[in-house]
């Protein structure tokens, strides 16, 4: 989701090295939990300082607070099959103080078909021990130890929050009460099938700090006016977004000052652009000006503790069109801890006696219900359905319950995001057979002693078969990627005849560990479709993956080819920017191939399944484009902190990576004066300045030479542009209407003095005069002290602002003014130039190399430079500064991440995959889904159909097209004229214009001698032809695209024609 990977440069440092496992498995009643970490990570608790290399994009998410407050929680998670281990991981990803694995069972063949630490050689051994060493390698910052022995209240005492999953109604009730009383916040989670439960109860006065996790809100104010409840009017740029109930304070208002820094107020919205406050009567008179800000305020939230809250249960709806379902699985599930009590086992997979009387167990659990628990009929089926299905342990139902279930471990650890009140149920009988007359029979489901046992217990054993022989393409390795592969692995995706292809071009940085839960410290740099790979075949040898590094694209068509698409069963994307989306969606939609889409940003989550001549596709519908900011906001106005930062980026490129790459391709490309002088308006002009100053005016020696350009350039920029605007513009200066022109957006700057003793003007210089250095392959510097000396003796011209200087206050009026220079190009200086410019052999000793922006290396002085730039920029507009943890966000676009959203993302994926390998054929069959875990919300809903279209009495879609044979039975291949005539005769369609890709083969208003020639080639050399490109070896067929007009002489809209030469 976020823009498309920047260049990798990250090295691993000294501290990542391999590092055996480091914690103990214990029998004890009391573990000691002040481990510190062998490779000298640091220690946890408050005191710790937080390593934003590791957890930068979970940062970004819970903020530094939440993140500090998790650091002095230590977590108990009891039972460590698939569902256990799945929160275990996310939980120590996301850096708790410390993790206590229990579980007092041994590994079955039926834990391998989800719990992803045990390998077959585990069986029979403890599953909490055998976990234990591979989940410590995940966080070397999180101590994690296991523990076998019986869960007493004494032995409980000791953590903050308690996760249960396979545990008995009795236990849970028994340590419910405990922690209930003790003040520990327990978590309850439960998976059985295709079924889901997880239970909150995180105590009477539960403190949320922040319910949703979005930034406050902040808007211009135009008015306020003086009343018992004052009105705010914003300026109408924007809505003001606030909702009655929230809190506000203000700064900057002239006038009425009484209001800035005020306490929180209360507000009641009125309109999209006005909301009231408290009484303003006795305030002062409103002038003008100020900004008011949202304030998030603490909540206080109660829980009820597990019995009462079990005969009164809150729901959380997960999909409203089971508004039903959550009140009928509270009983199913209490029917399933009585029927295992009555016969110390599940029902069996399938088995109809077992599900007959696991029926009448409900109901008499149902008539039991004293509270709003008591349901007035129980759905039978589903009750059914859930005994069939109850053995079984489905990989991707533990992912989505899991990577909620730990999302709430954090929410209790930090009191950030709400939690769920108290109930939520979740199921998939969805991913059941379609046809109501296939029964699965007993036999078909019972164990087989086989890792797939406990998917074989729901789906019966022709999927297993089914799913072996798949050919999936992954695009992507990264976190979505990581969490697929390993429920592909534990599902037996691909583990017979079948192949899973993953590509990704990226190497692993030490970012990604905190997500990415695949790779190690010490697989950084590496390449991480390899590693991916390499990590899933521990988890099942079975599989078969290959790993490749290629970015998809029109460039990798030779690689991936019409043999490649046309062997698969299906795609799924794991990739994170809109484009190549959208390129491996019309892959698919060409190929026909089935494709699943998702996408995470903090704790939001998406789901889109795409499935051929069944639903839209990923195209289909867009997102609104983002909004840009205006140039001369950027350029004479900013008013805020995101201004100045794109400010920034926008002088990193324009000094240090376009100069010298003008400049390089000046010096190495023969055509580059020729393509410069072509194009529009001023730019041959603004081009060729660049590179003279670049290589004549601008160009360094040495160090002291970079220190001076710095200098200068500071002073320029902080000082002389100011002051001409403000010369242009004087602080008092008013509009046309009377208006004062500094107020609203604009805010009135002021230029700074450079100083030595100012730390930010020394990092600009530091972070500049390196950059300029290293652009010119210059030796550089660190070296304050001496830095200071250099400055000391730069002079630096006066300046004086100059009349007659046009500075522009509106983008209409740029781009007229801009217009208007296209039309007088200033020739005679051109002309200077080309004589003026260096000859390529004089300038044969510079070492010009352009910089590309990094923003994850500390060591670069990219994000120095970036910090800096924008924060003087903030200080000449008095706008608060943003630190470098926020502006590394911003001027980054890094895109916000947590594993929780992607594992619960993902195991939906997974979910929709076994729909699409049973060959599902209803619409309503399949589940796209939206997440918020912040809030929570989910949002389930049937993909939306592929629009129909029609021509005469043909009904189309996307999916289908006209399939045309280039080469005819004679062996030539069909000319223009010919294929033209096919679509009369054969279709009644007159073809008014012909496209493939960017070229016009053919159009109706073409001039006869072009067209006279035309008529008699071959389609492929018309194509090769106007596109100028030779068509490859593995081109089997080209794409073209038509405009049609009926025998009506209308216009129509018909589909694309899939015209095949080989």
């Amino acid at each position: 989701m976020s823009s498309s990977p920047l260049s990798k440069k990250r090295r691993v440092s000294g501290s990542e090295t391999k590092t055996g496992s480091h914690c103990s498995s214990s029998n004890s009643v009391r573990t000691e939990l002040s481990h510190t970490p062998a490779n000298g990570m640091a220690k946890n608790g408050n005191d710790a300082e937080i390593d934003e290399g590791l957890y930068s994009r979970q940062l970004y998410v819970l903020g530094h607070d939440a993140m500090k407050r998790m650091q002095s929680s230590n977590v108990l998670i009891s039972g460590m099959r698939g569902l256990g281990v799945e929160i275990a991981k996310n939980v120590i990803l996301g850096g708790v103080k410390s993790v206590t694995l229990h579980d007092q069972g041994v590994a079955e063949w039926r834990d391998l078909s989800s719990q992803f630490y045990l390998r077959e050689e585990d069986l029979g051994k403890n599953r909490a021990d055998v976990s234990q060493t591979r989940l410590a390698e995940l966080n070397s910052y999180v101590p994690v130890t296991s523990y076998t022995g019986a869960l007493t209240n004494e032995y409980l005492t000791q953590f903050q929050v308690v996760v249960l999953t396979n545990s008995s109604l009795d236990e849970q009730t028994r340590i419910g009460e405990f922690c209930h009383s003790d003040g520990i916040k327990l978590i309850i989670a439960d998976t059985r099938g295709l079924f889901g439960q997880l239970f909150c109860d995180f105590g009477e006065e539960m403190l949320v700090f922040d319910s949703n996790g979005e930034q406050p809100l902040s808007a211009m104010i135009s008015m306020i006016t003086k009343d018992s409840a004052g009105v705010v009017t914003c300026l109408d740029e924007a809505r003001h977004g606030f909702e009655s109930g929230d809190y506000v304070t203000f700064t900057e208002v002239q006038g009425m000052t009484e209001l800035n820094g005020c306490e929180p107020v209360e507000i009641k919205t009125l309109g999209p652009y006005t909301f009231s406050i408290c009484d303003t009567s006795s305030f002062s008179d409103y002038v003008r000006g100020g900004i008011v800000t949202q304030v998030k305020m603490p909540k206080k939230i109660a829980f009820k503790s597990l019995s009462s809250s079990m005969a009164e249960p809150e729901f959380m709806l997960t999909d409203f069109a089971k508004f039903d379902r959550p009140g009928q699985l509270h009983v199913g599930f209490q029917a399933l801890h009585a029927f295992e009590k009555k016969h110390s086992r599940l029902p069996k997979p399938w088995s109809q006696s077992d599900a007959d009387e696991f029926v009448i167990l409900a109901e008499e659990v149902n008539a039991a219900q004293t509270g709003s628990a008591k349901q007035e009929q129980l759905d039978q089926a589903i009750i059914k359905k859930l005994s069939c299905v109850a053995a079984g342990d489905l990989a991707p139902v533990n992912a989505f319950i899991g990577g909620l279930a730990a999302q709430e471990v954090m929410k209790a650890c930090t009191g950030k995001f709400m939690p769920i009140m108290q109930w939520l149920y979740f199921d998939a009988v969805e991913c059941l057979p379609e046809v109501e007359d296939v029964v699965l029979t007993e036999e078909e489901c019972a164990p087989r002693n086989c890792r797939y046992d406990g998917q074989i217990a729901v789906f019966g054993s022709k999927l297993q078969e089914l799913l072996a022989k798949q050919r999936y393409f992954l695009v992507g390795a990264g976190a979505i990627g990581c969490e697929l592969l390993k429920n592909f692995a534990m599902m037996g995706l691909a583990s017979g005849d079948g192949e899973v292809i993953v590509t990704d071009m990226d190497t692993i940085e030490k970012s990604n560990l905190n997500r990415q839960f695949l790779f190690r410290p010490w697989d950084v740099t590496k390449m991480k479709s390899e590693t991916a790979a390499a990590a899933v075949k521990q988890m099942n040898p079975t599989v078969r993956i290959t790993g490749h590094q290629n970015r998809v694209g029109p460039d990798t068509e030779k690689v991936y080819d019409d043999d490649f698409f046309e062997s698969l069963d299906g795609v799924a994307n794991a990739l994170d920017n809109v484009d190549a989306r959208m390129y491996m969606d019309r892959r698919c939609v060409y190929y026909r191939k089935p494709l699943l889409e998702s996408g995470t940003l903090g704790t939001k989550g998406n789901v889109q399944v795409v499935i051929p001549f069944l639903t839209e596709s990923y195209s289909s519908s867009q997102d609104p484009p983002e909004k840009s900011i205006p140039i001369c906001t950027l350029k004479n106005f900013p008013n805020a902190i995101e201004h100045t930062l794109q400010w920034a980026r926008d002088e990193f490129e324009g000094l240090f990576k376009q100069p010298a790459e003008n400049a390089l391709q000046y010096l190495t490309d023969p055509k580059f004066m020729e393509r410069t002088l072509k194009l529009p308006g001023a730019q041959p002009l603004e081009v060729l300045e660049a590179v003279y100053k670049s290589l004549v005016t601008d160009k360094p020696r040495n160090w002291e030479d970079c220190v001076a350009w710095a200098r200068n350039h500071w002073q320029c920029q902080y000082n002389n542009n100011i002051r001409q605007l403000l010369h242009n513009f004087p602080p008092d200066q008013l509009t046309s209407s009377g208006a004062p022109f500094w107020s609203g957006p604009k805010r009135c700057p002021h230029p700074l003095e450079f100083s030595t003793n100012n730390d930010l003007h020394m990092d600009y210089i530091m972070a500049a005069a390196n950059l300029y250095a290293q652009s010119y392959g210059l030796p550089t510097s660190t070296d304050r002290p001496a830095l200071t000396k250099l400055l000391q003796e730069i002079k630096v011209p006066e300046f004086t602002p100059k009349s007659g200087v046009k500075i522009h206050v509106s983008d209409q009026e740029l781009q007229s003014a801009n217009a208007s220079v296209g039309k007088r190009r200033d020739d005679s200086r051109l002309e200077e130039l080309k004589t003026l410019l260096p000859s390529v052999e004089a300038t044969s000793q510079f070492k010009l190399c352009p910089i590309d922006f990094e923003k994850d290396d500390d060591t670069n002085f990219h994000m120095d430079f970036i910090v800096a730039a924008s924060n003087l920029r903030a200080e000449n507009y008095d706008i608060p500064p943003a630190d470098r943890h926020k502006s590394k966000l911003i001027a980054g676009k890094i895109i916000p991440a947590i594993a929780t959203t992607t594992a619960a993302v993902v195991g939906l994926v997974c979910l929709e995959l076994l729909k699409i390998v049973q060959k599902h054929k209803k619409l309503e069959s399949y589940k796209n889904g939206f997440m918020n875990l912040a809030l929570p919300f989910f949002a389930f809903s049937e993909p939306i159909a592929a629009p129909k279209h029609k021509y005469y009495e043909i009904d189309w879609t996307l999916w289908d097209r006209f399939e045309v044979k280039g080469i005819q039975p004679n062996g030539e291949e069909m000319t223009l004229r010919q294929f033209l005539d096919y679509f009369k005769n054969e279709h009644k369609l007159e073809i008014t214009m012909l496209s493939q890709g960017v070229s016009m083969l053919y159009s109706f208003f073409m001039p006869a001698a072009k067209l006279k020639e035309r008529l008699e080639l071959p389609m492929t050399e018309i194509v090769t032809k106007v596109s100028k490109k030779k068509l490859g070896k593995h081109v089997k067929a080209l794409v073209f695209e038509l405009c049609c007009n009926d025998d009506t002489e209308e216009d129509v809209e018909v589909p694309y024609v899939r015209y095949t030469i080989r």
